[in-house]
């Protein structure tokens, strides 16, 4: 019989994506391993392989169609001596939530992200029989105190998966009750607090000449996640300035000596190493927030914020301890120039317990970055820019001065901690020989 193929979760966050590129059309051949898709997740467009063998019957869903659900049927492959005919009403498959909706009453068929939200009533609980959840949904949510019973699932067969738990309310889990209407009326009282809806904006500007940019994924992401980290995240900040001559002159010589094989070190790949090496030296410093605990790393882990057309990506460079200046310099280049053409893997921007965010290449001589979750740290870097200071025999002398500005998450690291954090950072960037030692 016909065999769907359907939307991948190309992360272990992905949710939906855009269905970019098909590299097949209706009536190709295609084997188990043939690349036929190009999908777009919110960081990086990835390449579909076919899993079965057939032919393609049909197309379900057209490229460059966006907020495509996971497990969503995308296309039909058909074996030999079936034809489209055999395919029936497979396309009506494409439109899960409004099948499911047909069933159950609310909002469920939306194509809004609320989609997922839990509804009213489950079917699995109204007719006892079994409720379907992977075993992480299942302490999340027993975690977060939630009602598998009340979850509406959105993986295979109605199967509740992570996102489905962590999408959902325990007000809008629980079972009706004749007291809920007031609980339920506080959200909406809340609801002026997040600000004008789009129409209202736009009203206010009628008249005025202006191009409206429709959000993709990579934006809605970094809102979304941005949003949430400023408002649950207890920010705190501690602020040097860092002197670099010597590291100035330090980096000089090794590119001498490195010119032979290529390499040239940049000031960010010694504050890569000198972030790395701080957490080794302050170790309680080096972990992250995981909602009801605290992960101590053992290796230093560290993401570097890179600036693309649209957003950004924060690529991770694992072990950045243990490595090399010169093969920090080399993997940093390389995951930036894949970063920007989008080509990086899940495992690759994912993780990490502390990050680097550097806008000192545009003048900016100081600035706040958000601490991005789970990370209890990102290090915000300035340019390095002549400053006098005061010399150690009180003499004034010129110097080339850098300002950092730690943020830290106050759940993680207190602020004895993180300033020991912030003075090892300052002590291997001001004695650069130090780090290879």
């Amino acid at each position: 019989m016909p065999t769907e193929i359907l939307m991948p979760a190309l992360s272990p966050t992905m949710e939906e994506g855009t269905l970019a590129k098909w590299l097949v059309k209706e009536g190709d051949t295609v084997s188990s391993g043939d690349l036929i898709a190009e999908i777009e997740t919110d960081k990086a467009t990835m390449e579909f392989e076919a899993v079965d063998e057939g032919v393609v019957g049909k197309i379900l869903i057209a490229e460059g169609s966006e907020g495509v659900k996971v497990n969503t049927p995308i296309a039909v492959l058909l074996e030999d001596g079936e034809s489209a005919d055999d395919i029936g009403t497979a396309p009506a498959s494409s439109e899960p939530a409004a099948a499911s909706a047909a069933a159950e009453p609310g909002p469920a068929a939306s194509p809004s992200p609320a989609a997922a939200s839990p509804a009213p009533a489950a079917p699995a609980a109204s007719d006892g029989s079994r409720i379907f959840a992977s075993p992480l949904a299942r302490r999340i949510a027993a975690d977060k105190g939630l009602d598998l019973a009340q979850i509406k699932g959105s993986g295979p067969k109605g199967r509740i998966v992570k996102a489905d738990v962590e999408s959902a309310k325990p007000q809008a889990a629980a079972a009706p009750k004749a007291d809920a209407a007031p609980a339920a009326a506080a959200p909406a009282a809340a609801a002026p607090a997040t600000g004008p809806s789009a129409d209202q904006v736009a009203r206010m500007y009628e008249g005025r000449d202006f191009e409206e940019v429709k959000l993709d994924g990579m934006r809605k992401t970094i809102a979304a996640r941005l949003t949430e980290a400023k408002q649950t995240v207890p920010h705190f900040y501690l602020r040097r300035d860092i002197q670099l001559d010597a590291l100035l002159k330090f980096r000089g010589e090794l590119n001498k000596q490195l010119e032979g094989r290529g390499v040239k070190l940049s000031v960010n790949d010694f504050i890569i190493k000198a972030c790395a090496l701080a957490l080794q030296s302050v170790p309680d410093a080096n972990a992250v927030w995981a909602g009801d605990r605290v992960l101590k790393m053992k290796a230093s882990d560290v993401a570097v914020a890179v600036a693309i057309e649209g957003g950004l990506f924060t690529p991770v460079l694992q072990d950045s301890d243990m490595k090399s200046l010169s093969a920090l310099s080399t993997e940093m280049k390389d995951l930036a120039k894949r970063a920007r053409d989008r080509k990086l893997a899940p495992h690759e921007y994912q993780g990490g317990s502390f990050a680097i965010s550097n806008l000192g290449m545009f003048g900016i001589d100081n600035f706040d970055a958000i601490v991005n979750p789970p990370h209890a740290g990102i290090l915000a870097v300035g340019a390095g820019v002549k400053k006098p200071i005061v010399g150690k025999d009180g003499e004034l002398a010129v110097a080339t001065v850098m300002s950092v500005t730690l943020s830290v998450d106050h759940r993680v690291i207190d602020g004895a901690l993180g300033a020991e954090l912030l003075n090892a950072i300052k002590d291997n960037l001001e004695n650069p020989m130090v780090m290879l030692a």
